[in-house]
Parts: C-alpha cells; structure tokens; sequence
C-alpha cells in the first residue's frame, strides 16, 4: 500500500518531535525529514536541519526512533536538496561531503532511502555537465551501495529565476535524461524520487514516466501545479518558468490524482507519497502552513487508504 506523507521543510520553525506530533495529528503515515546541515538557506524551502547528521551518536539515533514510536509517524527517507555540481567547486565539494555524511547516517538510523537532486553547472549544457556528473556520482551510488542506501534524485529542474538562467541547477529533468544516467550508473541503488508537477509545466506527459520508469521510482512528491495559459501564451515556455506557472497544493492544480495514484499503485509502486507544500497562498503563517498540510492529506486520503 501507499504511504502517504509529507516534506519537513514546510515547518521549518518545529522540532522533530513538533514535526511528527503534527503528522500524527493530521493523520499522516510519514514524513520525509530535512537534514541540511547547519547554517544559512540561500533559498526557500533550504537549509532546514530536523534532524542533525554532525551530531548523530548512538544516543540521538535512539531518540529519534523512540520518537517514531511515540508518534506512530514513520520516516520516509532523509532529504537534503543542494547542487553538488555547481560551477562553485566550494559548493559542490561541501555538497557531495554532506551526501557522504548522510548516506552513513541513514545506515545508523536504519532509514534505507536519501532523497536529493544531482545538481547542474546551470550556465552549460547537459553534455558539458556529463563528465562531471559521472566523476561525481559515481562514488556516491558506490558509497550507497556500500551502506545499503537507495538514493532518489526529484526531477526538479530547479529553474524558476534569472541566476538559475539558461540551464537550470538540477540535470535529471526529462525522461531522456534519466535514461541516460541510468544507463551510465546502472546501479539499483540509483533512482527518482518522483514529483508530477515538475513535468506538467514542462509540457511532459507525467504518467507514461510511471510505466517506463517503475523500477527506478523510490520515492514521490505530491505536489500540484497550475500553468497560466494566459500568461504561457503571451511569454512562451522559454520564459523564466515562474512567468507562468504556479505550485499548488494536491487537487488545485492541473493534476488528475486519482488517476496518477492509480497508476503509480499498478505499476508495482507501495511506497512513501509525501506532500510537498510550496503553495504560496499559504505560506503566511505557521498555521496556514499546517492548514495547507490538513487540506493535502483530507484531499488525498481519497486515494491513499491509511493502512
């Protein structure tokens, strides 16, 4: 059966246990833990710490799943979305350290799935940035081959802005793509953490991925997207996204879930399904973000029985 979940680093003010008493309280089965490491986000939804990989020891790890119990809450996978292909090889380099870190991490706290982009130098194209992925993705599945970790790369393209012009700042965008890095690292530790938004407003069919991509899918995001037709026609999709596109919370968007999910369960998919709430009309205040999370999973419960 589907779990179904949500993304931490909409509550980014709680405490793990502030974050698992809200999923329980909701309903939720999971949730996807944020564990970037400590210091300043360059960028929303970044740099939240739920858990702290650096001070990881065996009494923190006995905390946590104490806390699990407590909650009847599950963690879905450790999460952690930076570049570590970017053209500042300082980022990158911190990047692919905290990766390593987390993959160990998630061994001690027995959680066998990391979710994370593979990162981009945006200013160059897909082959230009090949070599790099491959010197620097290729010890990383090692590594969690090594520790019995899946690794889920979000196909967002992580283009939305100006400084993230022309390329974006995350390569596995396209089903074409995946294919390609899947047939470079045929790891079965290397797979998606699958989102549909992200290929709606690029004009992909989001569904036919589910079929061809079934063994690789480890993990999904459930988030909803409208594109502004209106405004697509007068910019055109070589304008900054953002120019006419929008992410939704699940069902107010152009998403027809209950077919998705459909798919997604016949596919052979019994994973985590987690909410990722970056739905601008509510993120005001810490209770309209808690109220964006109620209405998410009351919408989706249609869909994803709780076990």
């Amino acid at each position: 059966m589907l779990q179904l979940g949500f993304v931490s680093a909409i509550l980014p003010e709680l405490s793990l246990d502030e974050v698992f008493s809200v999923a329980a309280e909701i309903g939720y089965d999971c949730v996807e833990v944020m564990c970037w490491p400590q210091g300043k986000a360059e960028r929303r939804y970044a740099g939240i710490t739920h858990i702290d990989t650096a001070a990881l020891g065996p009494a923190e790890v006995d905390a946590i799943g104490a806390l699990t119990q407590q909650h009847g809450v599950a963690i879905s996978g450790l999460g952690y979305y930076p570049n570590p292909l970017a053209g500042d090889l300082d980022e990158a380099a911190a990047a692919v350290e905290h990766l390593h870190a987390l993959i160990k991490a998630c061994q001690q706290l027995s959680i066998p799935q990391l979710n994370t982009f593979v990162g981009r130098d945006w200013t160059k194209s897909v082959d230009a940035n090949w070599p790099r992925f491959l010197e620097t993705w290729r010890p990383i599945i090692a590594a969690a081959e090594q520790h019995g970790v899946r690794i889920g790369i979000e196909n967002c393209p992580m283009f939305f802005t100006d400084d993230e012009w022309p390329g974006g700042k995350n390569l596995a965008t396209t089903p074409a793509i995946w294919r390609r890095m899947f047939d470079a690292i045929p790891s079965d530790h290397f797979g998606l953490n699958f989102d549909p938004s992200h290929l709606v407003w690029q004009q992909i069919d989001h569904i036919q991925p589910v079929w061809d991509f079934a063994d690789r899918i480890f993990h999904a995001h459930a988030k909803d997207v409208r594109v502004d037709r209106h405004r697509l026609n007068q910019v055109g999709i070589m304008a900054n996204p953002l120019e006419y596109h929008c992410p939704k919370l699940p069902g107010l968007g152009e998403i027809d879930w209950g077919r998705f999910l459909s798919v997604l369960g016949d596919s052979g998919y019994a994973g985590p399904v987690c909410v990722e709430v970056e739905d601008r009309a509510y993120e005001g205040t810490l209770e309209s973000r808690k109220a964006a999370l109620r209405q998410s999973h009351d919408f989706l419960r249609n869909f994803i029985v709780k076990a």
